[in-house]
């Protein structure tokens, strides 16, 4: 059983920052990439922010600059630093994770339940 667990979610006033934390969990092998998602109301999910095992990153536009993903290897963990936040970024933050579980295992994606994110005008 693999299972993600997104935290840190919550209401911050505009400029604020925040912390969302994203905690893989189970029988894990090797997590290769982890990212966020986010899909705000009557939106479809977009990807904010991805980071490979390496720490190569990369992030949507619209966040470059004030979102910073990163990574701790040995807790299985992803990290999404989000600073200077506006009302645009309000929606539920999704963790993914793309892992194997054994050496020779097939590589599977797995998502997180979400964790909103509101700003408020």
């Amino acid at each position: 059983q693999v299972q993600l667990v997104e935290s840190g979610g919550g209401l911050v006033q505009p400029g604020g920052s925040l912390r969302l934390s994203c905690a893989a969990s189970g029988s894990i092998f090797s997590i290769n990439a982890m990212g966020w998602y986010r899909q705000a109301p009557g939106k479809e999910r977009e990807l904010v922010a991805h980071i490979t095992s390496g720490g190569a990153t990369n992030y949507a536009d619209s966040v470059k600059g004030r979102f910073t993903i990163s990574r701790d290897n040995a807790k299985n963990t992803v990290y999404l630093q989000m600073n200077s936040l506006k009302p645009e970024d309000t929606a539920v933050y999704y963790c993914n994770a793309d892992l194997t579980r054994s050496r020779y295992g097939q590589h599977m994606d797995y998502w997180g339940k979400g964790t909103l994110v509101t700003v408020p005008s």
